[in-house]
């Protein structure tokens, strides 16, 4: 046994010695190693990959040298012809790196400035310049920002497009930045000031939570820096400006002020200002504007999605819902609805000569105490008279249950609580699955 072992052991050195002898391929190196003399984009050998440890070994070019170095390091192992050419991709941007002038700058999936988020920026990081990208082009108003779609390399391994516009680039042989332009230090609050849409506060409240209202949320932003035509653009509460201005000073407290203009814009943080406007008498005026994390059309669009959904699910438990006291209602595409055979409800909740048919909406929110009993509420619009009908539901067994919520306590369409006297009613599913069961629980509820 002793000789076994013996034996096995000196199997296990000689597959090591064999295998860190052996070239597995070879790879493109991202980052610089100055202690070794080895510059991005040079072609070094690959012996061994650890998973464990998640390094590669390499070798130093025209020595015996190995050393370790992280996975994200260096481009993945291939063969040396593929791997020069490979090369060839990175010789543009050899030696450069970048330092970041804003905290917090994202570096996004695509080259686009809408993408993903996949890592977050901090002021005075460093990180590799890559090669670079015909992205989709950054507006600062109705004007596109200067700068290029670069891909970047975090020290940490992260990777992924970066728009320069806040970058300063610089050759690691020369410690210089690597543009013509004149190196300052960069005002951080301004930038982010000027670079950025800014909406009404309540907006981030309603995205909290989920709340958006159509009827109230806009694309168009309340406020808008236009760096290259000298403009200021504010739309907010009927006060409407759009001004040139010729230069803007700050004073303590982050206020700038924009000369030519009523308006000046105390700066909190990057993601929170205050504008304040004094009209012809010099009176101020304060609104509070935010920034958003994701593009507004894309909130807009999921909230109108969304909506869809909720009436798709409604048509989706059967071909229409029916009770022996209250009639027939059929949920129609494009948001329709027929109610038949309600004349119980006339007058005392529906107006004469309403006729059967009409729209449904969903453009009211439940408040947190409400959301454990109710699933929502949905608007009634009857088509002849134009009259909408507000109800509190709740998909139930087979069937909904609805609830008048005329008068209800209702603030920025958010129903608060349940109006005194509320009328419910109980429709059954009927269709596929469904079958239909006598309405004998409608009543009148009291509170």
């Amino acid at each position: 046994m002793k000789r076994f072992g013996v034996i096995l052991f000196a199997i296990a050195m000689l597959f090591c010695l064999v295998s860190c002898d052996s070239v597995m391929g070879y790879g493109v190196l991202l980052w610089s190693l100055p202690e070794y003399n080895l510059s991005d984009a040079t072609v070094v050998p690959v012996y061994v990959k650890s998973n464990i440890s998640k390094t590669y070994i390499i070798g130093i070019p025209d020595t015996k040298e190995k050393i370790e170095v992280p996975l994200w390091q260096i481009t993945d192992p291939q063969k040396k012809s593929k791997a020069e050419k490979r090369a060839q991709r990175y010789k543009d941007y050899q030696h450069v790196y970048a330092r970041v002038f804003l905290d917090g700058l994202p570096m996004r999936q695509d080259a686009v400035n809408t993408s993903k988020q996949v890592y977050r920026l901090r002021k005075d990081e460093v990180i590799k310049v890559l090669y670079k990208t015909n992205g989709q082009a950054v507006m600062s108003g109705s004007n596109a920002m200067k700068g290029e779609w670069l891909r970047v390399l975090a020290s940490d391994g992260t990777s992924g497009w970066c728009f320069s516009y806040n970058l300063r680039l610089f050759d690691e042989t020369e410690q210089v930045v690597a543009t013509t332009e004149t190196v300052v230090e960069e005002d951080t609050l301004f930038t982010a000031l000027s670079s950025n849409l800014w909406y009404p506060e309540n907006y981030a409240t309603m995205i909290k939570r989920k709340q958006v209202d159509l009827s109230r949320m806009v694309a168009k932003p309340a406020f808008r820096l236009d760096l290259e035509n000298n403009t200021i653009h504010f739309d907010q509460n009927d006060i409407v400006v759009d001004a040139e201005y010729t230069t803007h000073k700050k004073s303590s407290g982050n206020v700038y002020k924009f000369d030519g203009t009523t308006l000046s814009v105390t700066v909190r943080n990057e993601n929170f200002i205050v504008v304040q406007y004094s009209d012809e008498r010099g009176m101020p005026t304060s609104f509070n504007l935010v920034t958003l994390a994701s593009p507004i059309e894309d909130i807009l669009s999921a909230e109108a999605e969304r909506r869809v959904q909720l009436f798709n699910i409604l048509r989706s438990f059967g071909a229409y819902c029916k009770s022996t006291n209250y009639g027939t209602i059929t949920f129609t595409e494009n948001n329709g609805f027929t109610w038949e055979n309600y004349n119980r409800l006339v007058p005392s909740l529906i107006s004469r000569g309403s006729g059967e048919t009409g729209t449904v909406s969903f453009d009211h929110f439940l408040h947190s105490s409400l959301g454990s009993s109710y699933d929502g509420a949905i608007t009634f619009t009857f088509d002849a008279t134009g009259t909408s009908y507000l109800f509190l539901y709740k998909i139930e067994d087979g069937g909904i249950r609805l609830e008048s919520a005329n008068k209800a306590v209702v603030r920025d369409n958010v129903i608060t609580q349940r109006g005194n006297d509320s009328l419910v009613l109980y429709f059954a599913f009927e269709g596929e699955g469904y079958s239909f069961e006598p309405d004998d629980s409608a009543e009148e509820v009291e509170e």
